[in-house]
């Protein structure tokens, strides 16, 4: 697991992170495994906490958000689901996707999301970062990114 990216600031602010618009997939497998280097993983899965986040009591955003995220990360939209509480209105919420998922669970009460990005092949879901910061104008942004099902180095191939 890497450590966790952590980003304070403004509402305009943006998350920096490494090689971002630039990184590279070496190959991917037919199983859609990544390679990247000499790492051979089944794909990155980021873990996004929003903070004093605004709409997240807002299906219609909620779900555009979600539907441009998977657009910028080049991902394939199986099926997208919302539920809204009517307690708090919290949103969970899910879009599947053909490669994994992005998941989402929001406080509005706490100007809290939580995030989850998992996606194998050629999606990059690094790239929808910026996109769900923007859309909920987070204030403060947490990333933790996981190649998820690393091979050991007699694994791969």
């Amino acid at each position: 697991m890497s450590p966790p990216l952590k980003q304070s600031g403004s509402k305009k602010s943006r998350i920096k992170m490494p090689n971002v618009e630039s990184r590279r997939i070496d190959s991917v497998s037919e199983d859609r495994f990544v390679t990247i280097g000499s790492n051979t993983f089944a794909g990155t899965h980021l873990l996004l906490d929003l903070w004093e986040a605004k709409g997240l009591d807002d299906p219609f955003l909620i779900e555009k958000a979600l539907r441009d995220a998977v657009d910028v990360s080049g991902a394939t939209l199986l099926h997208l689901h919302l539920h809204q509480f009517t307690s708090s209105g919290g949103i969970s919420g899910v879009a599947v996707l053909a490669e994994s998922h992005i998941s989402v669970h929001t406080w509005p009460e706490r100007n809290y999301a939580a995030f989850d990005l998992f996606m194998c092949g050629n999606a990059q879901p690094e790239l929808a970062v910026s996109t769900l910061q923007q859309a909920f104008l987070a204030g403060r942004t947490e990333i933790t990114n996981i190649q998820r099902g690393r091979l050991r180095s007699c694994q791969n191939g």
